[in-house]
């Protein structure tokens, strides 16, 4: 099934816990700590595979996990890194904060490879926190989640040359002739339902075409299929516009005019690409009949029109050479620039943070960076417990409680721990 549009929340690997201990070996006195730090947890990267021509591989993973990292051990074990999460996606894919609608990145290159989100660090053994003045530290950090993102991704076919028109204009039929692609072929409209790609080589040089589903009036506002792959052209350097010329009922000219209309509503530069006009069905005698004033009025608006019949072969070959031409005359299409990183959690700088009242006697503490740092105090643990009380007063924490109100006793939240403030100051495990 082609699928050219996901949204999957992506959770790198939580970083290992360092451990508590100390050297117990026979006739070693007074080893000391010997606590080692945790692994890192795993990285979320994106990464292109030219194999793949559909996101279907990521419609059902809503939610992918990178390893977290091991826990430190003793003998100043360091745990073992988690192992990173590569998701592979087809080329052409680009990246969005879904919540914002904000390009990251825009991935084209086989083995294009984007960090979308970092793996937590591990926390440091009680061994790191060691010193001449204090020499034997009962506490270890514990490891730093990693980061949490919800994308969306969203694909734009790679095509040199994409194929529009009407439904039933002769595209699918076109494709199966000057390629190998074999697309649906039907005679009643809609009859592609999803982009179909296809190499054509001509005189050595190979190009790769697009089928698009066809497109009616108002497309760009949800009539018909087209609208869910007009994204599809965006990406293409030329674009063959089929024109029915023995159909019934609609006339050649206003025809090739609406779906112009439709391109250039969804995306004015669409309508502004390089176009070749080529008239269908020429075996039949009303194709052949309007043929004459349909070149002649579309040469003096400018355009360059050509002539087939898929049915016969005619003018196939020279349709052929003549795109062949034109795209070693066009430029290669310029790569959309990131826009952004990757939304990473930042460290705490002891400015990004608020406090606000919740109800009479609880207040709550906002900020990425600080609420991260909180995490990593293990609260099983006394020491850690004062350090946290020493580090918050330091970074100008207990303060802004006061502050806002705060009184001994209170309850405060900071993520998903929840502590009594106190005023007094801690007077031992100096940090």
């Amino acid at each position: 099934m082609f699928i050219d549009e996901v949204q999957i929340l992506i959770i790198a690997g939580k970083g290992g816990d360092g451990a508590v201990s100390f050297r117990r070996e026979k006739y070693v006195p007074r080893g000391g700590p010997d606590g080692g730090n945790g692994g890192r947890g795993g990285h979320v990267y994106l990464q292109v595979d030219g194999r793949l021509s559909t996101l279907s591989d990521l419609r059902y993973k809503k939610t992918l996990r990178a390893e977290a990292g091991t826990n430190g051990a003793k003998r100043n074990q360091t745990g073992k890194n988690g192992q990173d999460l590569v998701i592979k996606v087809p080329p052409g894919t680009a990246v969005f904060l879904a919540e914002e609608e904000v390009l990251l990145c825009d991935l084209t290159g086989d083995g294009e490879k984007y960090l979308a989100a970092r793996g937590g660090r591990g926390g440091r053994g009680n061994a790191v926190f060691a010193g001449p003045t204090y020499q034997a530290p009962r506490f270890a950090e514990k490891g730093e989640p990693g980061d949490e993102t919800r994308l969306r991704l969203e694909l734009k076919l790679l095509a040199d040359v994409g194929l529009a028109g009407y439904p039933n204009a002769g595209k699918s039929t076109l494709l199966s002739v000057i390629s190998a692609a074999r697309p649906k072929i039907a005679p009643y409209p809609f009859t592609t339902l999803n982009p179909v790609l296809g190499v054509v080589e001509i005189n050595g040089e190979s190009f790769v075409v697009a089928d698009l589903p066809g497109l009616v009036e108002k497309a760009h506002q949800g009539v018909g299929l087209g609208h869910r792959f007009l994204r599809h052209i965006e990406r293409t350097r030329l674009l063959l516009h089929l024109v029915d010329l023995a159909e019934e009922g609609r006339e050649p000219l206003a025809a090739l005019e609406r779906i112009n209309n439709e391109l250039r509503a969804y995306n004015k530069d669409l309508a502004d690409k390089p176009q070749i006009i080529v008239g269908t069905k020429m075996d039949l005698p009303q194709a052949q009949k309007n043929w004459a004033v349909f070149q002649q009025i579309l040469i003096k608006k400018g355009y360059e029109v050509c002539s087939i019949s898929a049915a016969t072969g005619k003018g196939i070959k020279e349709l052929l050479f003549r795109v062949a031409g034109r795209l070693k005359e066009l430029p290669e299409l310029k790569k959309v620039k990131k826009k952004r990183e990757a939304r990473f959690s930042p460290p705490y700088n002891g400015e990004a943070f608020q406090v606000l009242k919740e109800g009479y006697d609880v207040f709550r503490l906002h900020g990425t960076g600080l609420l991260k740092k909180i995490a990593r105090y293990d609260f099983n643990q006394e020491e850690a417990v004062v350090r946290l009380q020493k580090y918050l007063r330091r970074r100008g924490v207990d303060q802004a409680l006061a502050d806002a109100g705060a009184k001994e006793g209170d309850l405060i939240r900071a993520g998903d721990f929840e502590f009594v403030y106190h005023t007094a100051e801690p007077d031992k495990y100096e940090e």
